[in-house]
C-alpha cells in the first residue's frame, strides 16, 4: 500500500499532498487500475473522456492525426504522467489522440464524478488542475499572436506546442514538405531556410515526410520572447 501512495504522489495532479491526505482520498473515490501490453491501444482518437488517466507505469505513444491523414503528430509520455488531462471538462471532451502502450504500462482512471469530489477536497489538487488549464490558456495566446504576426519559426513552433503535452518526449511531425508550407502559406525556399536555421540552433532535425523536435522547451522560449517583446511594444 505505501508504494501505491508514493506512486499516487509523484503524478502531476497529486504532488504536495501528504500520505495522510492521499489516503484520505483513495477512500473518497473509485480507483481502477489498469494493464496493457505493448501495442494495445490505451485511448481512441475521438473517443469520449469520462475518466482523467494516470500513467502509474511504462510509456506510452500518444499520437494526433488531421482529418485527411496529412499531418501526423506524436508524442512519448513517461510514466508518471497524465493522459490530455484537459478534456476532462468543456465544450469539447472527446479525445484528440490515439494512445498505444510501448511497453507494458499501467494505467490508474478515476471517473469523472469522482475526481470532481476530490478536486472540492483539497485546494492542493485544485491548484495542480487550474494551473494545468492556465498553461495551455497561456499557450494559446502565445499562439495566437505567432500565427497572425509571427514568423515561420514562431508558427512552426506554436502549431508544435499546441499539439504536445509540457512532459512529451521524442516529438515528431510526419508529412510531406509541400504539405506543411502550404499549410502556413508560404514558399517552398523560405521555409526550407526556416527548418535549417531552426536546425542550426538545435531545435530539430528533418527529412522529406518527418520533423524530429529536438527541444521543446526552446520552442516555448521562442514563443515566450515573441509575447514579451508584444507586452513592450505595447507599453511603449
Amino acid at each position: 500500500m505505501n508504494s501505491m501512495f508514493e506512486i499516487l504522489m509523484e503524478l502531476p495532479l497529486f504532488r504536495g499532498a501528504t500520505r495522510e491526505r492521499m489516503a484520505e482520498t483513495v477512500g473518497m473515490a473509485k480507483f481502477h487500475f489498469l494493464k496493457y501490453l505493448p501495442g494495445e491501444t490505451v485511448v481512441e482518437a475521438g473517443s469520449p473522456c469520462t475518466h482523467i488517466k494516470f500513467i502509474i507505469s511504462g510509456s506510452v505513444r500518444s499520437k494526433i492525426v488531421n482529418p485527411d491523414s496529412r499531418f501526423k503528430v506524436s508524442q512519448t509520455l513517461v510514466a508518471p504522467d497524465i493522459i490530455s488531462a484537459d478534456y476532462l471538462f468543456g465544450r469539447a471532451t472527446d479525445y484528440p489522440c490515439t494512445v498505444t502502450a510501448i511497453e507494458p504500462t499501467g494505467i490508474l482512471q478515476i471517473a469523472k464524478n469522482d475526481y470532481i469530489k476530490i478536486l472540492k477536497s483539497d485546494e492542493v489538487f485544485m491548484f495542480n488542475y487550474l494551473n494545468l488549464l492556465s498553461m495551455n490558456a497561456q499557450k494559446s495566446v502565445s499562439g495566437v499572436l505567432a500565427l497572425t504576426t509571427g514568423s515561420i519559426e514562431e508558427r512552426i513552433a506554436f502549431w508544435i506546442v499546441a499539439l504536445t503535452q509540457p512532459s512529451g518526449r521524442d516529438i515528431s511531425l510526419e508529412c510531406r514538405q509541400r504539405d506543411l508550407y502550404s499549410f502556413f502559406g508560404v514558399q517552398r525556399g523560405s521555409f526550407i531556410a526556416t527548418l535549417d536555421n531552426m536546425k542550426k540552433l538545435g531545435l530539430l532535425t528533418y527529412g522529406p515526410s518527418k520533423i524530429d523536435i529536438i527541444s521543446r522547451r526552446s520552442l516555448i522560449d521562442l514563443l515566450e520572447a515573441r509575447l514579451n517583446d508584444s507586452v513592450v511594444c505595447d507599453d511603449e
